[in-house]
């Protein structure tokens, strides 16, 4: 069975956090999908690419959670929810999913 991209598993993390945080208002319950994903990708990152990567990669990934509510007020919870997880699907696809050399 291939592996799952971690630009999937970031996206899966930040959208599907928020819909659950949204649909059931309930934000802890949100947070504990955007952590489990979260933890899926940085052992994908940490496989592929080293510590160092998951690292930085999943700071990208906290920041973007982050970055997500200041965005929110300027633009809309969606606008927001989906810029911030197609950023960090770019950066992941484009820097954690290549094997060590």
């Amino acid at each position: 069975m291939p592996a799952v991209p971690s630009a999937v598993l970031t996206s899966a993390g930040l959208l599907g956090g928020y819909t659950v945080a949204r649909t059931t208002g309930n934000r802890p319950l949100g947070g504990v999908v955007l952590a489990a994903f979260g933890a899926a990708a940085f052992e994908t990152w940490r496989r592929r690419s080293g510590v160092g990567t998951a690292v930085a990669l999943t700071g990208v990934y906290l920041g973007a959670f982050g970055l997500a509510h200041p965005l929110a007020r300027k633009v809309g919870p969606w606008p927001a929810v989906l810029g911030v997880t197609a950023a960090t699907a770019a950066v992941a696809a484009a820097s954690g999913d290549r094997d060590r050399d």
